[in-house]
């Protein structure tokens, strides 16, 4: 109780220099100044992005469209050349690489283009083979185990907490997110009537931080003047008589650390509650699916920001579903296209809103999935448990369509699609493909963060093993 107080305390006490500061700012610059906001998609079960990203070329190199079809075809759960939608990597001299047929309009249920047409206009890049590490690893190194290996690897709930954590040593109480806002609440959103995190998709350890209180609400099946309403109230005399005496009870004993900092908590979630209540719902319409109703909410709230005080958010949302042992080649139809058309949606309200430039949605995931799949057929095919994958980034702040991240031993942030080569962690005849990261999480998330306006000199601080990694950026957001 007494943690929790010091928690609530700590996200209330801001100085009055610091809110007239902030108010002035708003008034003079407008309340879309310097706003900033990041969307994390997490992609629960581990995405087989060896599926989502594909070889479209049949260039002499490993990772041509040949090597994995040979692969991924005699078991089913190849695409085939002609369906990959084509997108051009100046990175890797223009080779032609193809997305899931899934990012495109052709699917049922679709309200928008998807996300593979915003390639061509640079609002849409690739971190390619991401994934948990302590240090740079090599295949040697791996295989000879002289660098520390990510925690408990191959695992879910541990692979899950190192991607939230920021770290992979060892087990992380806190997320990233959480961390950030730590650090940023106080001089960001100092007037702010709800927290710099919002989480459509529960409690994760991703937004959990030493100080922050995150705010977790539901998706767009209840309107944002509904999700902090106090329950058991209506408008009868009796009702309000009880409000009226849980108001005047919330100003007694204040002098307690713990009753003070609920009373505070209380008072924050009604003056939030008040702001809320005059709706100002989006223009685009959203696919009527999980994932579209929790980012429809997202953008509900960032329609608000204005009212709710906020120049900096951070906000989760998931989509389950992606642990396909079998069954994968229609579940990542559906799937893949679910998060298209919502992240295609999403973008779209916030070009109307006049702020694509300010909002960057970001994907994660547990892990990639095996090269070799898992299973025989169409119906059953589907892929194990891997390691480094595929990550998509997106919004007005990209800075060119390509494939970022660390190049690896074939000479590109692209792995040799090939079974016990340089980026493979197997070996032998049981190799099955699960490539070793080139850029690690904390990379990945550091540019993200930098981007989101986290000081370098505090990078340590949100990503306590950063410094294994090197100092620069990955490039894919501008200014960061």
């Amino acid at each position: 109780m007494t943690a929790l107080a010091t928690q609530m305390r700590h996200f209330g006490l801001v100085s009055t220099a610091a809110q007239r500061n902030i108010e002035r700012q708003m008034i003079e610059t407008g309340s879309n100044a310097d706003y900033r906001a990041l969307v994390c998609i997490f992609l629960s079960g581990g995405n087989d992005s060896n599926n989502m990203i594909v070889p479209r070329h049949n260039s002499s190199t490993v990772s041509n469209y040949s090597v994995y079809s040979a692969a991924r075809n005699s078991q089913g759960l190849a695409l085939t050349q002609a369906e990959l939608l084509p997108i051009s990597v100046p990175r890797l001299s223009g080779l032609e690489y193809g997305l899931h047929p899934a990012f495109g309009p052709g699917v049922t249920g679709a309200v928008n283009n998807g996300i593979h047409e915003l390639w061509a206009q640079n609002r849409l890049a690739a971190v390619t083979n991401v994934g948990t590490l302590v240090a740079p690893m090599t295949r040697t190194q791996f295989l000879n185990n002289t660098v520390k290996r990510p925690y408990q690897l191959y695992s879910h709930p541990d692979q899950v907490t190192q991607a939230q954590g920021g770290r992979s040593d060892t087990q992380p109480f806190t997320g990233w997110a959480g961390r950030i806002s730590d650090l940023m609440t106080p001089s960001s959103n100092p007037a702010g009537l709800i927290p710099m995190i919002t989480s459509i998709s529960g409690a994760q350890l991703f937004t959990a931080g030493m100080a922050t209180l995150p705010l977790a609400i539901a998706n767009a099946g209840t309107a944002l003047s509904s999700v902090l309403n106090p329950s058991g109230y209506n408008t009868t005399a009796a009702s309000n008589a009880r409000k009226l005496a849980l108001n005047n009870l919330r100003g007694i004993d204040l002098d307690s650390e713990v009753i003070r900092a609920a009373s505070h908590v209380t008072d924050q979630a009604m003056m939030a509650n008040n702001a809320l209540q005059v709706s100002q719902e989006v223009t685009v319409t959203f696919p009527n699916t999980g994932i579209g109703s929790q980012l429809k909410q997202v953008a509900r709230l960032i329609k608000k920001r204005g009212d709710l005080g906020v120049s900096r958010q951070i906000f989760y949302v998931q989509l389950g579903g992606f642990d396909t042992h079998s069954g994968q080649v229609n579940g990542h139809i559906t799937l893949l296209s679910q998060l298209s058309q919502a992240m295609r949606a999403f973008y779209d309200e916030m070009v109307v809103q006049g702020m694509s430039d300010s909002v960057t949605q970001f994907t994660m995931t547990d892990f990639n999935r095996t090269f070799n799949p898992a299973g025989t057929g169409s119906g059953t095919v589907g892929s194990d448990h891997g390691w480094g994958g595929h990550c998509f980034i997106l919004g007005g702040a990209v800075t060119i369509a390509d494939f970022y991240g660390n190049n690896g031993a074939n000479g590109t942030p692209f792995p040799s699609l090939a079974y016990g080569t340089a980026d493979d962690a197997d070996n032998g005849s049981s190799a099955r493909g699960r490539w070793i990261p080139r850029t690690s999480n904390e990379q990945y998330a550091a540019n993200l963060a930098r981007w989101f306006g986290v000081p370098e000199s505090e990078m340590e601080t949100v990503f306590p093993k950063i410094n294994n990694f090197g100092a620069g950026s990955l490039g894919f957001l501008q200014g960061a």
